[in-house]
């Protein structure tokens, strides 16, 4: 008995070296929120960037109360609670007085007396994450700014363009004023009279100078919200570093006034715009969700220049009630056609970071934006990423232009950046196609885009051809968006069919993946309930891994198009793995699923790995967009078009025996040593 424990032992401990499980940190809450699918989220993995302090707790809750607005004020009354506002129907925002605003523990005891109230069906602290927006403070800054009033004199620019506004800094809007092939293509959209007459967008971010000159006669108080101070001014908090100009200048990019003499000219002068000021403080799940279904009636257009931190190790993406917020968006938003969610897809390239570790880009329900620079080419700090659709222009080097826009304190710059700038110019031409045809759901909106995106121009070496023959690129999506493309497509577009879904899990999996090798894994698909043409494809991973950033994830389909689903990250030393994360990409967007499907997963480290589960969530429309409605695709046969119909096997010869002992061994390991 002595030696067979012994042999158990040395089986658990050599189990326990070559595989490490992935740790579950769980930041759900466990509220029956609403009659919606919990599974048709775009990003339910769980990531590991709660934030500064790893997820401190703080003194809100979120609460789900039933009874009432007024039941809830009761409620909070009782357990000396500040009542913050309703996040959802039943579900509270609520903060405690007595407190600490940032603890390294919980309060147990406020969730139990909470939880004592009959009409409190469940409770839970919040916990605090880490945002970070997507541009960069240079020393050059201020120097580019202007005096108060930002009014000045016209300036000389290379552009041959003839200025059409009267607004000083427009020469200097390289990227709507170039012509050729080499801007947007926003001036014929204008000339035909679109403007983003009657469509609003809201600014998710740290204020908004509604004040400001150029902006304030397009400034709308219903798309504005301070969840920071919880009041109706999005008004920034004024500091000595202008900390808070971020949300300002993004505002302007869309709906700066035009003709008025003053700054710059918004890509949607004639929109709406609001501001949310929620990134001026400690950021929840309850402050993004609120965040995110504001007026959800009234706002067509949510524009997020942030994330989680882009420094090469974070995976990390919306909690539970920032789920349901996107999908309460995307299902009710506009009267049932679905709000418009649009995202800067990270600053993390220097860091070797890829967006597809940020559950908010790599969500189908956001339309993720990536930069060029003026001369085409990939910023350095743009992160490649099979998520990303589209593309829009901002900074780059040194001595390359950047984005002209309204600044604090009433002035104006030429200094904004990142994809931080990027996202702002795509919702506003979002607006303008929006003005075309109001009836354009937020699908619509992705197909559109897809279709009228730009590779012209923009340089990179892994442009490829998917395998209905458009050009996609991991560092730009389909290309630079045209504005002019996308007014005359949306005004005679047809809505698309109803969004279909299907799942298709790999079984027994618990595959070893060794040291400085890969394992190739096939899935085939020989039927995909009503999905016959493609959108968006999740890869929903599980796997276990000593030295997360050694791996690197690849998925083909069966038209031979192969997406980089995970690209190593030299700083990511995470032990945590990933439960149930869904890598996505756009890159498969027309083809037909059937056939066979390839996952590879390359180890480039020095430990081994384990894959314990995977499979594909397909989603799609049983016709084509587009068509009369009517065509389908052939009958399927069952083979793969490039014919991948046979197992492929590139693991180590000592696989099987791996994993024979892992399965040993299981039973007596130690996951949370």
């Amino acid at each position: 008995m002595r030696r067979t424990c012994l042999w158990l032992a040395v089986a658990a401990l050599l189990a326990q070296c070559i595989a490490a499980e992935p740790t579950r940190l769980n930041n759900d809450l466990d509220f029956d929120l609403a009659p919606l699918e919990p599974d048709s989220s775009g990003s339910e993995g769980r990531g590991d960037g709660l934030g500064d302090g790893h997820g401190h707790f703080s003194s809100q809750w979120a609460v789900h109360i039933e009874g009432g607005p007024e039941k809830a004020q009761d409620v909070a009354d009782r357990h000396d609670f500040v009542n913050l506002g309703q996040i959802f129907p039943d579900v509270y925002h609520f903060e405690h007085k007595r407190v600490a605003k940032r603890s390294v523990d919980p309060s147990p005891h406020h969730d139990h007396r909470l939880l004592s109230e009959p009409t409190v069906k469940s409770a839970r602290q919040q916990r605090i994450k880490r945002r970070v927006k997507r541009d960069f403070v240079e020393v050059r800054d201020r120097a580019g700014r202007e005096e108060r009033g930002a009014r000045t004199g016209p300036r000389t620019s290379r552009s041959k363009t003839p200025v059409m506004f009267t607004d000083p800094r427009w020469q200097q809007m390289w990227y709507l004023n170039r012509g050729g092939g080499l801007d947007m293509n926003v001036q014929p959209a204008w000339d035909e009279g679109y403007t983003g007459r009657n469509v609003v967008v809201t600014i998710l971010d740290d204020g908004l100078e509604k004040d400001h000159p150029d902006i304030f006669k397009n400034y709308d108080p219903q798309a504005s919200y301070d969840v920071n101070s919880h009041d109706d001014d999005p008004m920034p908090r004024y500091d000595m570093l202008d900390s808070n100009r971020h949300g300002t200048r993004c505002a302007g990019e869309v709906a700066a006034t035009a003709n008025n003499s003053i700054c710059a000219v918004g890509v949607a002068f004639g929109a709406s715009v609001g501001g949310v000021r929620m990134l001026d403080g400690d950021v929840t799940d309850a402050v993004e969700a609120r965040s995110l279904s504001l007026n959800p009636q009234h706002i067509d257009i949510y524009s997020a220049s942030w994330g989680p931190d882009d420094d090469g190790k974070t995976v990390d993406g919306p909690g539970e009630l920032a789920t349901r917020a996107f999908l309460e968006g995307i299902s009710r938003g506009r009267g049932g056609k679905g709000s418009i969610f649009v995202w800067a897809s990270g600053n993390g390239g220097r860091d070797m970071d890829n967006c597809n570790c940020d559950g908010y880009t790599n969500s189908i329900w956001t339309l993720s934006i990536s930069s060029a620079t003026e001369n085409g080419l990939v910023p350095w700090y743009s992160e490649a990423c099979s998520s990303t659709l589209a593309t829009t222009y901002s900074s780059g080097q040194t001595g390359e232009k950047q984005v002209v826009t309204i600044d604090l304190h009433h002035m104006c710059t030429s200094s904004h950046t990142g994809t931080s700038a990027s996202a702002p110019l795509a919702a506003g031409i979002c607006a303008l196609a929006l003005e075309a045809n109001r009836d354009l759901t937020w699908r619509d909106m992705q197909h559109i885009v897809v279709r009228t995106a730009r590779p012209a121009n923009l340089q990179s070496s892994d442009w490829a051809v998917n395998g209905v023959g458009r050009n996609v690129s991991h560092s730009f999506g389909y290309g630079l968006m045209d504005a002019h493309a996308m007014v005359q497509l949306a005004r005679t577009w047809k809505a698309v069919p109803e969004q279909r879904r299907c799942e298709v899990s790999a079984p027994h999996v618990d595959k070893l993946i060794p040291s400085k090798s890969q394992v190739v894994l096939q899935l085939h698909v020989k039927e995909c309930a009503g999905v016959n043409f493609l959108e968006h494809v999740q890869a929903k991973i599980s796997l276990a891994s000593s030295r997360r950033g050694d791996l690197q994830i690849h998925l083909t389909s069966p038209n031979g198009t192969r997406s980089t689903l995970l690209a190593r990250r030299p700083h990511d030393m995470s032990r945590a793995g990933f439960t149930a994360w869904p890598f996505m990409s756009v890159h498969t967007w027309g083809e037909q699923p059937f056939g066979v499907w390839q996952l590879e997963i390359h180890n480039e480290g020095r430990f081994l790995g384990t894959l314990t589960e995977w499979k594909l969530i397909l989603y799609g429309t049983e016709t084509e967009p587009g068509s009369d409605g009517n065509r389908k695709p052939p009958v399927n046969n069952g083979s793969p078009k490039y014919g991948i119909n046979r197992p492929v096997n590139q693991s180590s010869p000592n696989q099987g025996i791996l994993q024979l002992l892992l399965r040993i061994a299981r039973p007596f390991l130690c996951y949370n040593c």
